[in-house]
């Protein structure tokens, strides 16, 4: 066969045609012939050919160079659509917290809590990071303007941490009270006032409430509006019957202990001293025995009307004067949380106003010292950690926690300056960046929480459409409020703080005009739910079901919880999970028994208690079962809360470009959002719903986290095992 190329007919010419093996034999013999490198060249390719060698050789590099730019292609398309390490300062500085906080050598089938928390609680940690940032802003040189809110916040901090100005004032400031008052016995100056000027002298001027709490509060019913209310007053000690008799007979040593000490402090004779400290617990004790145990219902009376059956306290006068410039009458109406009570103190005033009217002085003084004592010297101070320590170790009242010196300053600043500090945050620490970044995150929860709705197959189609809409109807308040963005709000409300040549004088001229701002606020025409007026710096939320408002506050969204530059996957563990479940509690009512009665309820209670068994089977802290049972429906929605984040961030995956996650952590994204969910968990969140009705830190994550199969399978957690249940529950 000859080939028709050219190459191929000049070969013939030069080699006449035999048989196939001759002419193979024939073409061997040119490749140890010299010829022309032209000719080299024009060889048919059909042929057996001096060129197939290095063609081989030519093709093999070539396939080499397409794999590997093949290859090449596959490293850009991974690293262009899979997490990329995130090299920003704000991940370098929460991939440090990761690795402080955790403890690596846990196992985290066997103990997640460990493994993510160790001894940290992020939640106080943040807390105490955004006072730090008031207090820097607070303490550093600056010239503010003459009379401004600023300068007068700055003022009082300074006054506060002026501490060797207080203890050269010692008990001096307190004593001026005690001369206003009329003086008391035991001190040899002593005159004999009208009680019920010295009652109205201690509430309007001092804020001090010693037989009963007088304050201006929604009502409870709807349309809330504001009304005063008048319920027991707060003692130090408990009720006789809740306490050994042995015990309660030390609760009442270390109290008049106390008093006595603190007389002494105020210029008390030793001599007198002891028996009007004594008088004193006595008649607290007698107060606090009538007040019973039992929550009572309120009752709706005219000022008139408690007048007749309290005598001794000239209610209208005592009122007036604490409420003003509200307008009082005799037909008042008022909230009565106790009258029972009303009418015993009353009785108890009468009978020591006959015979035991300086007890009754020495009783009312000794209590203001009390209350204020945080605002003077160390001695008094030292007097009530004493006291507070010796009650916490008798009975079972919690611990009240003692920070530094700064942090005590900060919170009372932030008390009656919190307009003023608000704006000073708000700059500081929240950005719009930061308030479209979480509005974003929040807008992806919501969605995933109603296209989880449409799967519930315990919910009938109806209540569906109806829970659905009230998810949409949800106000949502993110960062700064409304009144922290106001410069009239913050001007109004340092313009009658006139702070004084002490400390003392300063904290009554702030506790003087926050009340009196809090009586106007209510006289508005729609007045607004105190509970709404959160700090920007608190790191706590709020769900309002009466108004159906929900707030998360700036302080809350803040590292290590919340940042735009964080790896999404870290936002929506966090902030993600912690916003749907505010959202959740929109089903409470749902979720209560004969709550829904157009759902399927034997599988909504199977689902619940299967729940409930689930979470009562871990262990506590101290080794035996937690009854879950009053937890159940703040543990139902953890774990609904964990199912819709995770599936909001799933859904993200497939339009998000850019996915980032943290380097040197050993963690995949999935793994890394139930990391970042359990670091929220880690302390008690400072949530408005009463802490009781959480269970503990440790079962909320281990209890939420067990209950989602995805953990076990990112986490590759054998059957069995803590963190991987044989059961799990289908509620959401």
């Amino acid at each position: 066969m000859v080939d028709s190329s050219e190459g191929g007919d000049r070969a013939a010419k030069t080699h006449p045609a035999t048989t196939g093996q001759s002419q193979a034999g024939e073409m061997g013999s040119l490749w140890s012939q010299e010829s022309p490198p032209a000719e080299q060249g024009d060889l048919a390719d059909g042929e057996p050919s001096r060129w197939a060698q290095p063609r081989r050789v030519f093709l093999a590099i070539l396939l080499l160079g397409l794999l590997l730019a093949f290859s090449v292609l596959l490293v850009y398309i991974f690293r262009s659509c899979g997490p990329r390490p995130c090299e920003k300062q704000v991940c370098r500085d929460l991939l440090a917290g990761y690795l402080a906080s955790g403890n690596s050598t846990a196992d985290p089938c066997s103990d997640f809590f460990t493994f993510v928390c160790g001894n940290h609680h992020q939640v106080q940690t943040l807390e105490e990071e955004n006072k730090g940032r008031l207090r820097k802003i607070l303490e550093v040189p600056s010239s503010w303007p003459p009379g401004s809110g600023v300068e007068k916040a700055v003022h009082f901090y300074n006054s506060c941490m002026d501490t060797d100005a207080i203890e050269t004032a010692g008990a001096g400031p307190f004593r001026q009270i005690i001369e206003e008052l009329g003086g008391w016995r035991i001190s040899g100056n002593w005159t004999s006032l009208d009680f019920n000027r010295t009652l109205i002298l201690l509430m309007s001027r001092y804020n001090h409430f010693p037989f009963f709490r007088a304050d201006l509060r929604p009502h409870p019913e709807p349309p809330h509006k504001p009304v005063i209310q008048i319920d027991q007053p707060e003692f130090d000690i408990p009720r006789k019957e809740d306490q050994e008799q042995k015990i309660y007979a030390q609760i009442l040593r270390e109290y008049l202990t106390y008093l006595y000490r603190l007389a002494l402090l105020l210029g008390g004779k030793p001599g007198k001293v002891q028996d009007h400290a004594y008088s004193s617990i006595s008649i607290t004790s007698r107060l606090r025995e009538q007040h019973e145990a039992q929550a009572k219902h309120y009752q709706m009376v005219t000022v008139d009307q408690l007048q007749e059956m309290a005598p001794a306290i000239d209610w209208l006068s005592c009122l007036q004067a604490t409420f003003t410039p509200m307008s009082l009458s005799p037909y008042q109406p008022i909230m009565v949380h106790d009258l029972q009570y009303l009418k015993k103190m009353s009785q108890l005033v009468e009978e020591h106003l006959s015979s035991k009217r300086d007890f009754l002085q020495s009783y009312m003084i000794l209590g203001l010292a009390g209350t204020l004592s945080s605002a003077l010297d160390s001695r008094f101070q030292e007097a009530r950690r004493s006291l507070n320590q010796k009650l916490q170790e008798l009975t079972d009242w919690p611990s009240v926690p003692t920070g530094p010196r700064w942090m005590e300053c900060m919170e009372k600043t932030g008390t009656f300056f919190q307009s003023t500090l608000a704006a000073l945050f708000m700059r500081e620490a929240f950005s719009p960046s930061i308030q479209n970044a979480a509005m974003e995150l929040f807008t992806a929860i919501k969605e995933a929480l109603i296209t989880r709705l449409r799967r519930l197959t315990w919910m009938d189609d109806r209540t569906k459409k109806e829970v659905q809409d009230r998810v949409n109807q949800l106000q949502v308040k993110i960062g700064p409020p409304e009144w922290a963005v106001k410069p009239e709000v913050a001007s109004e409300e340092s313009k009658d703080i006139q702070l004084g040549p002490n400390f003392l004088q300063s904290i009554l001229s702030c506790v003087r005009s926050l009340r009196a701002r809090k009586i106007r606020s209510f006289m508005q025409p729609s007045s607004p739910n105190p509970k709404l007026h959160m700090a920007p710096w608190e790191v706590s939320s709020y769900y309002s079901i009466s108004e159906h408002v929900v707030i998360f506050p700036a302080g809350l969204l803040q590292p290590p919880f919340f940042h735009p530059g964080y790896p999404r996957v870290v936002n929506f563990g966090a902030i993600g999970s912690f916003m749907a479940h505010k959202l959740l509690h929109i089903f409470d009512q749902l979720l209560l028994p004969g709550g829904c009665p157009a759902c399927d309820s034997h599988a909504l209670q199977g689902a619940l208690q299967c729940l409930e068994h689930h979470y009562a089977a871990f262990p506590s802290s101290n080794g035996s079962s937690f009854n879950s049972s009053h937890t159940l429906l703040e543990n139902a929605v953890d774990v609904g809360a964990l199912v819709i984040a995770l599936q909001a961030y799933n859904k993200g995956l497939l339009s998000h470009r850019g996915e980032t996650t943290l380097p040197k952590l050993g963690l995949s994204p999935h793994q890394l959002f139930f990391q970042s969910y359990a670091l929220m968990m880690c302390g008690k969140l400072g949530t408005q719903v009463a802490p009781e009705n959480h269970s503990p830190p440790t079962l909320r994550i281990h209890g939420a986290l067990s209950s989602t199969q995805a953990f076990s399978r990112h986490f590759y957690c054998p059957h069995g095992t803590l963190m991987n249940a044989f059961t799990h529950c289908h509620l959401w």
